[in-house]
């Protein structure tokens, strides 16, 4: 018998410490190895980035038809602008050759997931944007981590989203409706365009759930003076704070 009991808190223990390490924060589902490249804007001031905008603007005027004029204060203006550059030890030129090459060095650093969690089952909290059914007729939401996002607020980078196919009878009642969610992760990229409060936004994620468990959280709406006690609320029972009562008004 005491060999049994015995057997049964290991096992308990198991399921416990298993369970702890399904549950994600958001920074969890990011590749970090993908976020570290080389950005030679990434040091620049806004009065830098500003002037190199407008060089890149003159350039491209200076390739359309001009009266000599036009041409000549253009240049003059564009030389100026070059000088005050290459005086910070910056050269224009080069920099704005880099801008196709830069951005997708940022693409894929939004779109790089955590390999990690492919093909795990994990729970995760955030906030529900309703989206059509797929194409299979089963129905779908959205899971960004703050509210706002994609309408208020732009996306989120698409390894901050979760495209979550639905199971069972629950459906988000509102946008941003907080719920967390358990259900088996893969770094499945998507895109489509849906419908959000300001009319159509494109969702790109980086991730899919098959959601396997549906957990609402309390949403009460709370006035602005009771604001930062129900974001601290809100932000403890999304994280799964041990302890919490999730039925806690």
């Amino acid at each position: 018998m005491l060999k049994f009991l015995s057997l049964s808190v290991l096992l308990l223990g198991a399921t416990v410490a298993h369970a702890e390490r399904g549950m994600l924060d958001w920074a969890d589902l990011i590749d970090e190895a993908a976020q570290s490249y080389e950005d030679p804007y990434r040091d620049l001031s806004a009065e830098q980035l500003t002037a190199l905008v407008e060089v890149a603007t003159m350039q491209s005027q200076l390739a359309a038809t001009l009266d000599d004029d036009q041409r000549s204060e253009l240049t003059q203006r564009l030389t100026d602008v070059k000088v005050a550059f290459a005086e910070d030890g910056i050269d224009a030129d080069w920099l704005i050759a880099q801008r196709w090459v830069v951005a997708e060095r940022r693409r894929n650093a939004a779109w790089a997931g955590d390999q990690a969690v492919d093909g795990q089952t994990v729970t995760l909290g955030g906030y529900a944007i309703p989206a059509p059914a797929d194409q299979d007729g089963v129905p779908t939401l959205y899971l960004v981590p703050e509210r706002g996002m994609c309408s208020h607020m732009p996306p989120p980078p698409p390894n901050q989203m979760v495209r979550v196919r639905l199971v069972g009878d629950w459906r988000p009642k509102t946008i941003y409706e907080p719920v967390r969610l358990t259900g088996q992760m893969t770094v499945v990229p998507t895109e489509r365009e849906v419908i959000v409060v300001d009319g159509p936004v494109r969702m790109q994620a980086a991730f899919t759930m098959e959601a396997i468990e549906v957990e609402p959280l309390a949403f009460t709406g709370q006035t602005s003076a009771e604001g930062n006690a129900w974001a601290e609320q809100m932000a403890q029972r999304l994280r799964g704070v041990k302890g919490q009562d999730l039925n806690e008004n």
